[in-house]
């Protein structure tokens, strides 16, 4: 169950991180550094938040 866990942090993390680099051209180097950043360390926190804040707006 504890690498179930994991797995889906490190999924949550690599989608953040691709997205806000490859696809989010609304940001600045600053603001994609700081998503990476909260990426990293707060995974599944920072997708939704993302999610939210910042793919939603896209559609």
């Amino acid at each position: 169950m504890g690498g179930l866990i994991y797995l889906v942090g490190i999924i949550a993390a690599v989608w953040v991180i691709y997205e806000v680099w490859t696809q989010n051209t609304r940001l600045s180097d600053t603001e994609k550094l700081i998503w990476t950043i909260g990426a990293i360390f707060f995974s599944v926190i920072t997708a939704v938040i993302y999610y939210f804040t910042q793919k939603r707006r896209s559609y």
